[in-house]
């Protein structure tokens, strides 16, 4: 598997977006690796995206999303769920794509529908937080080739807070693939 190159991750979001599905994400841990096939993600746009945390500015928890792309951006909701964005676009840009569902390839026999379930399935958590997408033991990669993916765009889960930002099409997933998490 080739590691996707730091050129792939500083363009637009939305195109990072539905490139990044149908490609493997790995994680060596343990002396295994985890991989698993995305297979639904969030866009979030920047601070001007109300949706995104970078909507409250620079702080020590987005810090990340500011930083250069090819990062991951980790993080815990509701006090209990790691969640994984890959941020994207040039260093300031403060955008990034969320990881939603991974259809399991090797070494997962946990539940990957969700972004939490998603972290925990593939060992994701705050030591992750910052890791540059192009190591060794956490990477996203290209896929062996596959049927052509028929995209499907939504408006992305949980945003309602957001005003028009929630109704945006910022949520793309492989149509028919059954791990993803809400159709």
């Amino acid at each position: 598997m080739r590691k996707l190159p730091r050129a792939f991750y500083d363009r637009d979001t939305i195109a990072v977006a539905r490139d990044l599905l149908g490609k493997h994400l790995v994680h060596v841990c343990g002396g295994a690796a985890r991989i698993g096939r995305i297979v639904e993600v969030e866009a979030y746009l920047g601070p001007h995206d109300l949706a995104a945390h970078s909507a409250k500015g620079l702080t020590p928890r987005t810090q990340v999303m500011f930083g250069p792309p090819g990062h991951a951006y980790v993080y815990l909701i509701y006090g209990m769920y790691w969640c994984m964005n890959v941020v994207t676009q040039r260093e300031g840009q403060a955008s990034a794509v969320l990881l939603r569902a991974l259809e399991p390839v090797k070494n997962i026999d946990e539940h990957t529908r969700g972004p939490g379930l998603l972290c925990r399935a593939m060992r994701i958590d705050k030591r992750l937080n910052g890791h540059d997408l192009l190591s060794r033991d956490f990477y996203i990669a290209d896929a062996p080739p596959h049927e052509p993916l028929t995209i499907v765009k939504r408006p992305r889960v949980g945003v309602d807070y957001a005003g028009h930002w929630a109704k945006r099409l910022l949520r793309f997933y492989i149509k028919g693939n059954p791990f993803v998490s809400k159709r």
